[in-house]
């Protein structure tokens, strides 16, 4: 009896991910030989893509949450055109290939997120699904559905373990995400055996709570059925959907199909000939036979007419709404006008704010200039001044609104700002208080890692948040956020700073930006209005200099600046010269040129005194070996705010003393 091409294709996904995995003796083959059948079926029947443009902007989205089944992805990268050699096939998990053990954005054609790290791919997802339909609201037009297209996950019971993937679908149902699609490979497997040894709960009843339209398909070897459950996904615009595929992990593998013993190792040479024998399959390895290259070629050609279509009614679109069509095209190229900042506020020396309360302000009026700005706080937009007061909230029947309520879901906030940054098109960040950045870091983390420009608020940034004591008062994670590569993190100091911060974040494109902000007021710094725009944007810069040649240097970040420039008025009161030195951005002024860094910190002057209400990881670097810390390297505690900032040592008047001492035991030595 002669297979049909579906099958063979479905068998040449899977044995091109055993080939793979066996030349590599590494690897995850189960996930691709039990979910081939339903990836193929998305992807053959029911995806609109086009691998000649894997960049076009009204193309389906795909996301294997579960990334430690890459193969399956790189298989069908590579059956369907995407750029993906056999070479590159039989190059899996190896230095320079264009095939990593867990699929990375940026490095391998097609691939839309960077994912392995469990439960991030679903939440990712529901961020792509939110800016296509923040985007379609915005910018279609009667007869002119330029925005139209859907989210596929493709997640294992691992991911739906993680809590997440959890805030993530809660948010999604809540959110009425229709075009959000999530196909659970349910094998009834995990890493370390048999999944009723940790998860045993009903996942369609629990969707069903979420939110979410459910389905269920029993046989995940059947095209048919899959396919008739992604057409029904479609006829719910109203609710997100979970089809529930069962299917055997390993699938075809003798004796160890539908164990966990085919999760994360090879298969081994037996094993790999008895799946292919289960599978009738009688080629050579890494072979795709010639009717199969065919049969993708001419799926392929078909994302070639799609997207020509769509060009064709996006230049009619173009001329009827011209001023729409250039927004749509800068928003998707991440641009913003020449002129974007002409309008930002400036702060004199009279003004006397929390760096939260400026940072509202500049928000304010880049959402003039800046209509693709979108984003909102973890229930908390009333404390971090994040909330476009000209706009609306995003919601159901109003996702035009650029106003987010992601609720208590800090993890799920972030990673969903990471899906929405890789859809494009809008601009998106998120807030909440400093310390629960821990809930969200291995988001900041893989938003650095993918090198892409989501923007993290934070506010409440140190022990001045005093009464909620040390619950809610920072210490180590200003250290542990700077030593995320790729991470440019800015603490300003004042209302200017906080401008610049923001400049940076808008016009970045290839990092992710963390502003971190204060609670309590901060003065402006007098005469630094206009050096803050150069200074911020090299990371560090002279706020106050000596008025004769300086004795020492005192550094701060934040709102220990302005401390550092009182305490610098007291030293001149006893004939004790020092420069004061901002460094919002360690990152920054890394990348300065040696002569500028020596220009702000001159290597002939050693006693230097950084102050930070925060750890004093990271800080030797730039003061020295004859530098000194005031610093805070213990938890907080709850009093009034001004109390606890005092009993740590952070007044002018014990800044000026430790700076003296310094000078001091110089002197003696």
């Amino acid at each position: 009896m002669p297979v049909s091409l579906d099958q063979l294709s479905i068998d040449t996904i899977r044995t091109l991910s055993i080939d793979a995995i066996e030349k590599a003796k590494s690897g995850h083959p189960g996930l691709p030989m039990g979910a081939a059948p339903m990836a193929y079926t998305l992807w053959a029947k029911k995806m609109k893509h086009n691998p000649a443009d894997p960049e076009w902007f009204n193309r389906d989205r795909f996301i294997l949450s579960a990334g430690h089944g890459s193969m399956l992805l790189y298989s069908l990268l590579h059956l369907f055109g995407y750029g993906i050699t056999l070479e590159d096939i039989k190059q899996f998990r190896q230095w320079g290939s264009l095939t990593p053990g867990h699929p990375e954005y940026g490095h391998t054609p097609g691939v839309e997120a960077t994912t392995g790290p469990l439960g991030q791919g679903v939440a990712m997802a529901v961020g792509m699904a939110m800016a296509e339909a923040h985007l379609r609201s915005v910018y279609n037009r009667e007869d002119y559905d330029i925005v139209n297209h859907h989210t596929y996950v493709l997640c294992g019971d691992g991911d739906l373990m993680e809590g997440v993937a959890s805030e993530a679908a809660s948010l999604a149902g809540r959110l009425k995400l229709g075009r959000l699609v999530m196909l659970y490979d349910s094998n009834k497997v995990s890493l370390d055996g048999k999944l009723d040894m940790a998860f045993t709960e009903d996942v369609r009843k629990r969707f069903e709570a979420y939110g979410w339209q459910t389905l269920l398909v029993e046989d995940g070897n059947d095209v048919i059925a899959i396919k008739q459950a992604l057409d029904h996904a479609d006829m719910d615009e109203t609710r997100p959907t979970l089809i529930e595929v069962r299917t055997t992990i390993g699938y075809g593998a003798p004796d160890v199909a539908g164990t966990n013993k085919v999760h994360g190792n090879p298969l081994g040479a037996e094993k790999a000939a008895g799946a292919k024998k289960a599978y009738g399959w009688k080629y050579e390895p890494f072979t795709v036979p010639e009717e199969i290259k065919e049969h993708f070629k001419a799926i392929a050609s078909d994302g070639q007419i799609a997207e020509n279509a769509w060009k064709r009614k996006f230049a009619a679109y173009e001329e009827k709404y011209p001023k729409l069509a250039a927004q749509l095209k800068q928003a998707v190229d991440r641009e913003v006008s020449d002129h974007f900042a002409d309008q930002l506020p400036l702060y004199g020396p009279e003004t006397k704010k929390a760096t939260r309360a400026t940072s509202g302000e500049v928000i304010n009026k880049l959402a003039e200039s800046v209509p693709q700005l979108f984003g909102g706080a973890a229930d908390l937009a009333s404390s971090t001044k994040t909330t476009i007061s000209s706009s609306g909230d995003f919601l159901p029947g109003h996702y035009s609104g650029r106003n987010i309520w992601f609720g208590v879901r800090e993890f799920a906030m972030a990673a969903a700002v990471n899906g929405m940054v890789l859809h494009g098109g809008v601009m998106p960040f998120c807030s909440t208080f400093f310390t629960f950045s821990d809930y969200m870091k291995p988001a900041i983390r893989l938003a650095a890692l993918m090198g892409i420009p989501s923007i993290f608020v934070f506010t409440h940034d140190s022990v001045a948040v005093g009464e909620d004591g040390p619950t809610h008062e920072p210490i180590e994670q200003l250290a542990g956020l700077r030593a995320i590569p790729n991470v440019n993190l800015i603490r300003p100091a004042d209302g200017n700073e906080v401008r610049e911060a923001w400049k940076i974040a808008v016009e970045s494109h290839n990092q992710p930006t963390i502003i971190v902000l204060t609670r309590q007021g901060v003065q402006t710094v007098e005469g630094e209005t206009e050096r803050a725009s150069e200074g911020v944007k090299r990371g560090g810069y002279i706020v106050s200099d000596s008025r004769t040649e300086a004795q020492g240097i005192l550094l701060a970040t934040g709102s220990e600046v302005e401390l550092a420039v009182k305490a610098q008025q007291i030293l001149q009161r006893d004939s004790i010269e020092v420069r004061v030195v901002s460094l919002p951005s360690w990152e920054l002024f890394r990348k300065q040129s040696r002569s500028y860094r020596d220009k702000v910190l001159p290597p002939a002057i050693k006693k230097r005194l950084a102050i930070e209400m925060g750890s004093s990881l990271g800080w030797k670097e730039f003061i020295g070996d004859e530098g000194d810390l005031i610093t805070i390297d213990r938890f907080g505690t709850s009093a009034p705010g001004p109390l606890v900032v005092s009993k740590f040592g952070f007044t002018p008047e014990k800044v000026a003393a430790a700076m003296k001492k310094m000078l001091m035991k110089e002197q003696t030595v």
